[in-house]
């Protein structure tokens, strides 16, 4: 490997300490490549990582320090096109329990939109990141362009192979709920579905699936309807419901992908003369604070959105950054939009430990 300065150009350093950006600069590889090599992470060749602690040798910088140092200065990335982060109840609160766990350990956290064609590394270099949380979907480049940073990073509400990942456990939130509507008699279930590229809504689908093939019910194409991304949102939401309630035979029970989709259904049943739960029950997933002041008030499953930010920012301070996918458990939270079940309220439906983790990929919100 090649340095673009030799040691003896810094013989004027004497008396200053080297800093990481010197090593890097010496070794002509980025801040992110020195930070990993000095620190022992893997994702780097032997011999990259021989020439950066060669450097660091030659130039005096205490190794030790940088290994037992915890980082400093996280940038939370999230996507801008996709929502506002102001108006999305469920991110605002996973970003509140980030800025929360960053307090407690002296941490600062600061916030970078991004969105396709932005360049990444300019973006968090300004920031002069120590890690990395990337909160919902990303597209793969821009997931690629931030593990290029060779920064610790931890993604939260999304999954990407050979990346660490955190996510509420979608899956078996959406059966349990969608088992709570055929509980209450639902004959004719049906799923509002939000993008499908995202790794939460594809495995709240297969949720819904599940529970359907669990009950000795086949699924029916027509009771699943993908949401008109082109639409504003809850425009999409209001016609997705619009065409379920335009079918020869209609649902009786709709689960909805988040609450915010859910409420929209309501509206357009109540605008269509029709009961909820009386004339068709509705159900959604987040628990966010509007599901629970709605009439009828929203069932839905509880998902403890500041505990996703807890744990991203808790994973970097420990330095719990090798792929795998830790699933936060979830519960069902039973109002008055559905019908009475055998399930109580405030039900846990699944309590993995906090170390469990999904090692294979799998496929990705």
């Amino acid at each position: 490997m090649a340095f673009h300065k030799q040691a003896g150009d810094f013989e004027l350093m004497t008396g200053k300490s080297v800093t990481i950006r010197d090593l890097a600069q010496a070794a002509k590889v980025s801040i992110g490549t020195v930070s990993r090599a000095l620190k022992g992470q893997p994702g780097l060749s032997d011999a990259t990582r021989s020439a950066v602690l060669e450097v660091a040798q030659q130039l005096g910088y205490d190794v030790a320090k940088l290994r037992a140092a915890k980082p400093r200065r996280i940038v939370f990335l999230y996507h801008r096109h996709l929502f506002p982060l102001a108006d999305n109840q469920f991110y605002s609160m996973v970003l509140q329990g980030a800025e929360d766990a960053c307090r407690d350990v002296d941490a600062s956290l600061s916030l970078l939109s991004l969105a396709p064609g932005d360049d990444v590394a300019s973006g968090i270099r300004r920031h002069e990141a120590d890690a990395l949380i990337g909160m919902g979907y990303f597209d793969h480049d821009t997931v690629s362009a931030m593990r290029a940073c060779e920064l610790p990073m931890v993604l939260v509400d999304h999954f990407h192979p050979g990346a660490r990942c955190i996510n509420d456990d979608n899956l078996h939130g959406a059966r349990a709920i969608t088992q709570l509507l055929l509980d209450g008699g639902a004959q004719r279930p049906a799923m509002i579905i939000g993008p499908r590229a995202h790794h939460s809504v594809g495995l709240r689908a297969k949720g819904f699936r599940h529970a359907l093939f669990e009950a000795g019910r086949l699924a029916d194409p027509d009771l699943e309807v993908t949401m008109d991304e082109s639409l504003q949102y809850e425009d999409s939401a209001r016609e997705a419901m619009r065409q379920l309630l335009a079918l020869p035979q209609r649902p009786d029970a709709v689960f909805a992908y988040n609450d915010t989709t859910a409420l929209a259904a309501i509206s357009v049943c109540e605008a269509a003369g029709l009961r909820v739960p009386q004339d068709l029950q509705v159900a959604g997933y987040d628990d966010i604070a509007a599901a629970a002041r709605s009439q009828p008030g929203l069932t839905t499953v509880r998902v403890d959105k500041g505990a996703l930010g807890r744990a991203a920012v808790l994973a970097l301070m420990e330095g719990d950054t090798q792929p795998g996918d830790t699933l936060q458990p979830v519960e069902l939270v039973v109002r008055e939009s559905t019908h009475p079940a055998t399930a109580p309220k405030h039900t846990p439906t699944h309590t993995p430990t906090p170390d469990q983790r999904q090692k294979k990929p799998r496929a990705g919100r």
